[in-house]
């Protein structure tokens, strides 16, 4: 803790301001909503802030920037360990993390704003040379070309064995065979960006299921300990109240023991007749 921040009671502003605090690790005033206490958090991460700053006391507020520092820092080792090393989607995994924003993307939508008149051409040329429509409406273009040309006789355009027909086959397939790769190309681009997402959501996921496995076990830890004190609070209660009752019988059996004092007669005893 900074002298700034020690020399404040309770880590309040110096103005007494109860809307803001001071920041037991920056010594900055900070509004009381963006500082957490060092108790609240998970063990592990606490224990790495202790550990930077062993004057801290669990009940020392943190602002929410020196928090998101630290959560970053423990994360990076976190992947670090477990994979060996530390990639540019572990980054932006961590910094969300860190910032506790979304990952999730649509990467369909943002796939599809980006691309140019010809990769839309393209793809919809794909989309129809692969389709029962297409090859419905080829075939009876086959047909009908080959049943003129066969009525027609010598004065056809494209007499038998239709070596135009063959010409505009093979134009046509090699033509429409790049425009299906250039299509699944793009295709691979997409699932390329739907796999990296999917990756940094799982990721993101199983770290933030992992940090909220342990803070429940130290939120339950610390309920125990709380359930614990407050037994033991109860049973000092009650042996004072049985210390107490035991006494009052004490003192009302003693009482009881006493011997009963006579009563004093004041009427004096009647003479004898001898006296008389």
């Amino acid at each position: 803790m900074t002298e700034t921040a020690g020399a404040q009671p309770h880590h309040f502003a110096a103005n007494g301001n109860k809307k803001h605090g001071i920041c037991a690790i920056s010594g900055a005033e900070t509004p009381r909503r963006n500082l957490v206490s060092l108790e609240t958090l998970r063990p592990s991460l606490a224990e790495r802030i202790l550990a930077d700053f062993p004057q801290l006391t669990e009940h020392s507020l943190v602002s929410r920037a020196e928090l998101a520092r630290y959560r970053t820092r423990y994360v990076e080792e976190i992947l670090r360990e477990e994979h060996g090393e530390y990639t540019d989607l572990d980054r932006e995994v961590v910094e969300s993390i860190a910032k506790q924003d979304t990952i999730a993307a649509n990467v369909q939508d943002d796939f599809e704003e980006k691309r140019t008149l010809g990769e839309r051409l393209s793809d919809g040329l794909a989309s129809f040379g692969g389709s029962w429509a297409f090859l419905i409406s080829f075939g009876c273009v086959l047909v009908v070309w080959m049943a003129i040309n066969v009525i027609a006789g010598t004065g056809a355009f494209d007499p038998y064995p239709f070596i135009l027909l063959n010409l505009v086959l093979s134009c046509i397939a090699a033509i429409q065979a790049p425009i299906i790769m250039m299509s699944q190309r793009r295709q691979e681009q997409k699932d390329r960006l739907r796999s990296s997402n999917d990756y940094k959501v799982n990721l993101k996921a199983e770290l933030e299921i992992r940090h909220l496995h342990e803070k429940i076990d130290h939120l339950i830890t610390r309920q125990w300990q709380r359930l614990a004190e407050i037994q033991q609070v109860q049973l000092e209660m009650m042996q004072e109240t049985q210390r107490e009752q035991a006494r009052k019988r004490a003192k009302a059996g003693a009482g009881a023991k006493k011997p009963a004092r006579k009563p004093k007669n004041d009427v004096p005893p009647a003479s004898s007749p001898a006296s008389a």
